[in-house]
């Protein structure tokens, strides 16, 4: 699908590699809508691209169909959703305080796994209304869950789960929403340098990079940007989960 033009959302677009793939998206042509909860980063970022900020929230509905309502007005229609909020909570189903809050779970699920639902079913009903293009296509999706979706490692369990919910929904949406000319793929990062890991020391960061078998650190944003650009250009992706990891396979600890 041709990026220039088309209006798209990134969610979790004020920071990291939603940041990343909006400036490229941006670069590229596209009328970004900045989606995130931090309106003051979603503003700056959307400022330096041209784009549109949004503040709101993926598991809120009306925060969502605002950011929709936006995006269809722009361009010739929403072509692209790239859902990248999320967050990373760590604990142990039973650690030395007890069992795991079941709050802290559900929290984990509701943001990451339910707040992507809630945008890609909003977004595929807003794509759906788009006049087709090449191959009878009205739009993208693309998901991102992680690494942990597959080796999940100590204190991992909520976000393994949400983020392995992400990755067992792409096939099953992609063949939903395929009559109506909607793709939906999922990437699956590895360990990149987003502004959580960009705060370690020097040395913690290159601990983490020699666990990479090759290249032997960290990623850059920039670089899933990239996979999301391959994802959204190539009609012929649909239904898939790309691992961008540099090979690493995640031990227990």
């Amino acid at each position: 699908m041709k990026i220039e033009g088309s209006s798209a959302i990134v969610t979790g677009g004020g920071s990291g590699l939603g940041e990343a793939t909006a400036r490229l998206l941006a670069r590229l042509g596209a009328v970004v809508h900045v989606f995130d909860r931090n309106g003051e980063a979603a503003g700056r970022v959307a400022q330096d691209i041209g784009g549109v900020a949004v503040t709101g929230d993926v598991t809120d509905e009306g925060d969502a169909a605002k950011a929709f309502g936006l995006a269809a007005k722009a361009g010739d229609g929403l072509r692209i959703l790239v859902n990248c909020a999320g967050i990373g909570t760590a604990g142990r189903i039973l650690g030395k305080e007890g069992p795991m809050p079941l709050a802290d779970f559900e929290r984990v699920i509701r943001v990451n796994l339910i707040g992507t639902f809630n945008m890609m079913r909003l977004g595929a009903e807003c794509m759906a209304a788009n006049p087709e293009l090449d191959d009878k296509a009205r739009g993208v999706i693309v998901n991102t869950a992680s690494v942990a979706a597959f080796e999940g490692q100590v204190g991992q369990a909520a976000y393994a789960a949400s983020k392995g919910g992400i990755v067992s929904m792409a096939l099953p949406a992609a063949r939903e929403l395929a009559r109506f000319g909607i793709r939906v793929n999922t990437v699956a990062p590895g360990i990149f340098l987003t502004p959580l890991l960009a705060g370690l020391p020097q040395e913690a960061q290159d601990s983490l990079g020699a666990a990479i078998p090759y290249p032997a650190r960290l990623g850059d944003p920039a670089e899933f940007a990239d996979a999301v650009r391959f994802v959204i250009e190539n009609q012929y992706v649909n239904g898939e989960v790309i691992r961008l990891d540099g090979g690493i396979r995640m031990q227990p600890r």
